[in-house]
Formats: structure tokens, sequence, C-alpha cells
């Protein structure tokens, strides 16, 4: 970037942070910066101010809120329309977990218009006293299609103590939502929290939801789960699937269905007392005859990640570094990929190498899930750490992994320059083409939540031959920190982007983990987790709450 422009944005990203008001901001971390970059197609802005006055959610709320900051999206495509998007994110972040709602955005015209929707899933979007629970906040927002086209958007509700799942319907491709119908509402002992939902592809009648329910009585975190049999007419009671045992907990619970109508339930699950080594596990679980009966876990592979940090401040990142993400191929391999930093140091691209970080890996199963082969590194740059990865795959084959990174970012001028990356491969995982979808952005703009927040998660989904990322990223003004964006890329990179761009993933040996690193995984696991074995403190208050 040329002085003449970077000063100009200097100044003008001054102007706004003083007219914000933000002093604090302004003299911990400088003025806010963005570096607009040119992504190979223009970005559509999604998302917008609030629409909720400030103190819509009280009373009772805590912390920090963050108005005007949409964070964690979310995106399900219409199989009977592809110009037909639903994404979904938490508008209004709070410092200490949840938002003021979950909004949702809708396009027909393929992502190049969207209108903003709300359904009353919490206070600031008209959730008031509904089935017994006056929610303060909504968080966790999840969407999915089934193959009739009607849309399914699950939220995660907490006033409190008090914890909830819910699910609204749409029936005309997101532009109208019915009346939340209320899964479980709970209180302490009794945690709700990271939920998802799945219509099933092959089956327009069955709908699937899990999520973790913490319960400090017990000191564990089961992973519970219902369905409908009647398209959202009615759900089942909500009944376990998984028990880790005392001193576990599951967290990230997530089915997809394979084109046989098995389900494939990942998710992530963590141990931390003396009788089982501290850490985190990926584990699937399997079902034959839609959620009915499930199978014993089967173990993925350990979770190696030591987190995210500001890589000049060091300030933490909080990212999806304890979740995974999951994808069918259309001819039914499985592909998970999550943080890790088994390969930190392995491939160094400009010697000597210190330190360790999480970077991508990916795994892959071709039986089902059943068994899995050893991960592979999937970003271009093995010494730039990476986070928050979504897999996805298209119709044609093609695997897409995005990813946001550090690689802008020169580690000496007072920001946390970020990029996002869609990385894809035509030869299941072998050779990969890397693209920038967007960035250089300031990442120090974004609300702190137990760390800089853009999600825990981001969507990325496919519409005929095109990958459609769907992502929160920072915005210059202190004022409306974060937005929601999408765009539309080929799954099939261009000529220009593959000479640019291509290389191998690194399938080779881990690097030797040192008693030192371990305790980093350890910490950033503990770090993460549900604080529910301090029974000094109410562990159900927010401020005790390390995921939601």
């Amino acid at each position: 970037m040329n002085r003449a422009r970077r000063a100009g944005l200097l100044a003008a990203a001054a102007a706004v942070a003083a007219c914000s008001g933000d002093t604090d901001f302004l003299s911990f971390y400088g003025p806010p910066l963005f570096i607009p970059a040119d992504p190979p197609v223009p970005l559509v802005q999604v998302s917008g101010e609030t629409p909720f006055a400030a103190g819509c959610d009280q009373p009772g709320p805590t912390g920090t809120n963050y108005p005007s900051s949409e964070v964690e999206p979310y995106l399900a495509v219409n199989p009977l329309d592809p110009d037909n998007f639903i994404g979904t994110w938490q508008q209004d972040r709070w410092s200490d977990g949840g938002a003021h709602a979950n909004l949702a955005g809708v396009t027909f015209d393929g992502g190049a218009t969207w209108s903003i929707r709300q359904a009353p899933f919490s206070r600031c979007s008209g959730g008031n006293l509904i089935n017994g629970g006056d929610w303060a906040r909504a968080t966790d927002p999840w969407i999915t299609f089934g193959p009739n086209g009607v849309a399914y958007w699950m939220a995660m509700n907490i006033t409190g103590s008090l914890s909830g799942m819910s699910v609204s319907r749409s029936f005309d491709g997101g532009d109208s939502w019915d009346a939340p119908v209320y899964l479980v509402s709970s209180s302490a002992p009794y945690f709700n929290d990271k939920n998802s939902i799945t219509a099933d592809p092959t089956d327009a009648n069955h709908v699937y939801a899990t999520w973790d329910q913490l319960d400090s009585s017990t000191n564990t975190g089961p992973a519970v789960f219902t369905r409908t049999t009647d398209g959202g007419d009615n759900w089942e009671a909500v009944r376990e699937i998984w028990d880790p045992g005392a001193g576990a907990q599951t967290v990230g619970n997530l089915i997809v269905v394979l084109p046989d109508g098995t389900l494939v339930n990942l998710f992530t699950e963590i141990h931390f007392d003396s009788a089982q080594p501290d850490g985190a596990t990926l584990r699937v679980m399997r079902s034959t005859d839609q959620g009915a009966t499930w199978s014993a876990p089967i173990t993925i592979d350990d979770m190696r990640t030591v987190g995210t940090q500001d890589p000049e401040s060091g300030i933490p990142v909080r990212s999806g570094g304890i979740l995974g993400s999951i994808a069918v191929a259309p001819g039914g391999d499985l592909w998970v990929a999550w943080q890790d930093s088994r390969f930190w140091g392995v491939v160094c691209l400009n010697p000597p190498c210190f330190g360790f970080g999480d970077s991508i890996v990916l795994a892959r199963s071709t039986d089902g899930g059943l068994t899995w082969g050893a991960p592979v590194l999937v970003p271009a740059d093995p010494q730039v750490q990476a986070f928050t990865p979504s897999v996805h795959v298209a119709d044609d084959g093609t695997i897409g992994v995005t990813y946001y990174d550090f690689r802008d970012d020169p580690g000496n001028d007072g920001y946390a320059l970020t990029g996002y990356w869609l990385a894809t491969s035509e030869d299941a995982g072998v050779t990969w083409t890397e693209r920038r979808i967007s960035g250089p952005f300031d990442l120090r703009i974004a609300p702190n939540a137990l760390g800089l927040f853009l999600g825990d998660y981001e969507g990325l989904r496919s519409s005929g031959t095109n990958f459609v990322p769907f992502f929160a990223q920072t915005f210059p003004s202190l004022r409306n920190r974060t937005n929601i964006y999408a765009v539309s890329l080929p799954t099939i990179a261009p000529a220009a982007a593959k000479a640019a761009s291509s290389y191998r993933a690194y399938s080779g040996p881990a690097a030797e983990m040192t008693v030192e690193w371990w305790e980093r995984v350890r910490q950033n696991v503990e770090y993460r987790r549900p604080h529910f074995d301090d029974h000094t403190q109410p562990w159900f208050l927010p401020q005790y709450l390390r995921s939601y």
C-alpha cells in the first residue's frame, strides 16, 4: 500500500474513532484500520446498523454490549431454488454471552440483494413471555432447508440461569416466520448450549436438532437430541444420545446425512478431571434409523488446538478452536476440518521457526465415518496462524474450506491485519488452490467476548457451480464494528488462480509435541469450556460460560 493511501486511511479511521467516543479503544489499540482489498468479485454487505434500541433486552443483562455488531453467521441454500439463500447471525453481541437477537438475511436473486427478517427468539425481537420463557438474549443461530423448501431456524435462548432451544419455520423461503416452538427450557443445574439443526435431505418429514446439556449436579455435559417426524408440527422429547461421564462434556454437536440416509453426528469431547487425560477429541456417532438409536462414538483424532492470538500484542482471539466442521460429498465421503497445531514447525518456509500456533487440518472418511484417515494441512502458508474453518463439498465434488489467517499482518504496525480465504481441491484433498475472499481488515475492532470475536463458526455453502462464503469481518467504525458479507466464487478455480496458488497438502508426520506444547493445548481447552465444575460459583451465570 502506498504511503499516501495508508496515511489517508489512518486519518479517516482516527476521525471515525474520535466521533464514536470510544476513548478506551483509542488509548489501548490506536485508531481502527481497514484496508480494502480487491476480491475476485465484489463482496455484498448483508447486514447493517442495528434495528434495536438500547435497553430492549432489559432488565437483567450484564457485561458490555456492542450495538450494530454482527457475528457468527450461518447459511442455507434452498434445494428447490438455487437463488434463494437464508443467512442468520447474532445481532448486537454481548461481551459475556449472547446477543440482543438473532437476525436473518434473505435473498431470492443469488445473493445480489438481501432483506432482513426476524423471529421472536428474544425480548428485542418480540419474544417476551413465550412458553414461560422471558428471553433476554439469543445466540448460536443455525439454519437449514428441507428437500421440500421448508426452512427451519434454530436459536439458543438465555436469561441468566435459564436456557432454552427454539425453532421457527418458514414456508416462503425465509420471507416470513412462524412463532418459535420451544424444544427445551431449563434452569440450574442444567444449561443448554451450542446447538445445530439439520433437515434430512432424503425425507422432508424428518428434521434433527442436537446440542450439549451441561449438568452441574453430575459434572457432565452429554449430547442431547430431538427430532420431528412430521415436518416440524411436533417434536419428540429431548433425550441423551451420549454421556461422556463425570468430568467430561460434549460441545459442537452437528448432524449431517449421508446419501443412504445414515445420520452422522460430529462433536468435540472434552475431559477435564484427574481420571482421564485433559484435552479435546473429535468424535462421531452414527444412526441408521433416522435418529431412533445411535452407535457408540468413533474417534477421528485428538484436537491439538492452542488457540489464536493477535500476532503482535498476544490479545486472545476467540476462534472456533474447540469446534469441528463437517461436510458430506455427493458420493458419501465425509470431510472434517478443525484448528490444530500439530504441523506447526514441521513445514518451515523461513527458518528458523519458533513457537507454535494453530493452522487448519482436514480428515476424510470413505466409509460413512467408521474409520478416518490421518489429517492433512490445508492452508498454503503453514507458519501463519489460521482459524475458524468451515468445510463444504459442492455438487461437482470440489472441496471448499474457508478460514481466517494473519498472513497480511507484518507484526509491528499496531493492528491485527486479517484475511479471509477459500481453499479448494478437485482431487479429494491432494492439491489445493487458495483464493482471497476478503481483507486485510483489522481484527482489533471486533467485539471482545472472551477474545476478539467474529464467531465460533462461519457459513459456507454452494449454489450451482459456485461456493457461497457467508462470513463476518470488521468495519472501520466503532459504532458498527462488524458486518456480515456474502460472495459467490466458482467452485473450479480459474486458471490464473491455479497458476498463482496451487500446492499439495502436507500429509507427512506431525511435529513431536513437547510437554509445554501439550500444556498450551490443555490451557486453551480449559479456557474455552464452560466452568461448571467450579462449585464455588454459580457456573450457569453468563460470566462463567465459555462457548455460547
